[in-house]
């Protein structure tokens, strides 16, 4: 059968969670990298879809391709690590030190791996600043860069807040869309399960971290009036935050704690 019962998932869920705090630094930095590339190339493909036929769902149909390979290849994404790390950490099975040490490098490593990208692209498309003449994707980028900071900004509190709801709404599918690819064992029903949750968050305009890694730093490269600050304050310093919370609460919790299994106590993995 190639569907995996949501108790089986559970005891899935854990293991993947040891397993990715097990990863070396190395490691987790050039999984982390790879996954912000091509998280960015799927949101460029996601804005070209949408700029050419005028049809706003088109980019949300698109966008998945890129965390499909991502979960296809076993690579790390800090965001879908929220809610399945820290449950290894809950159940003493890792210590504090090693969830943090593993989020913070995939973090870092997704954060390289979409800046690059961002550099690669702005390259490509202005030559290397020599062509001022922007297309369709290029402009919104710059207009979803500048709507995801000084857009928050400008409302105050309720605008951050806004942003933190919206980072919580995000990740709680975006974690679904990791744990959904663990009901299926075959290639094609893990690419249909993950592609559903992300669909829906890309559609409605939630506030993802990893993307953001990408947009607003790539806005800022083709002239989008925000600064270093801006991003890091009114938008990826507070996304991040609500993606834990999105995604630990609403998915790793959620589902672990309700079809888990209950199991004789695991030693500490590593300290």
């Amino acid at each position: 059968m190639d569907y995996v019962n949501p108790k089986e998932v559970a005891s899935t869920m854990m293991s993947a969670a040891l397993a990715k705090s097990s990863l070396s630094v190395k490691d987790l930095l050039v999984r982390g990298c790879l996954s912000g590339a091509l998280l960015a190339i799927s949101v460029c493909l996601a804005f070209f879809a949408t700029t050419q036929t005028s049809f706003s769902l088109a980019g949300a149909i698109i966008f998945p391709v890129g965390f499909i390979m991502i979960v296809i290849l076993g690579l790390e994404l800090v965001t879908g690590s929220f809610s399945l790390v820290p449950l290894a950490y809950m159940e003493k099975k890792i210590s504090l030190k090693t969830m943090v040490r593993s989020l913070f490098w995939v973090f870092v490593g997704n954060l390289i791996g979409s800046v690059f990208f961002a550099i690669l692209y702005w390259a490509a498309v202005s030559e290397t600043g020599t062509v001022d003449a922007l297309g369709g994707v290029e402009q919104m980028i710059i207009a979803t860069s500048e709507k995801k900071t000084i857009g928050y900004a400008q409302n105050g509190a309720a605008g951050l807040f806004t942003a933190f709801v919206k980072a919580i709404l995000c990740n709680w599918m975006v974690c679904m869309g990791v744990v959904m690819a663990m009901t299926s064992k075959s290639t094609l029903g893990k690419i249909a399960a993950a592609g559903i949750p992300i669909f829906m968050f890309f559609a409605l305009g939630y506030e993802h971290a990893v993307v953001n890694m990408f947009v607003i730093p790539a806005g800022m490269m083709f002239g989008a009036d925000v600064s270093i600050g801006d991003w890091w304050l009114y938008n990826q310093l507070i996304v991040t935050l609500g993606n834990i919370v999105g995604g630990l609460l609403f998915t790793g919790m959620a589902i672990y704690y309700t079809f888990r299994t209950k199991e004789g106590s695991l030693p500490l993995v590593s300290k």
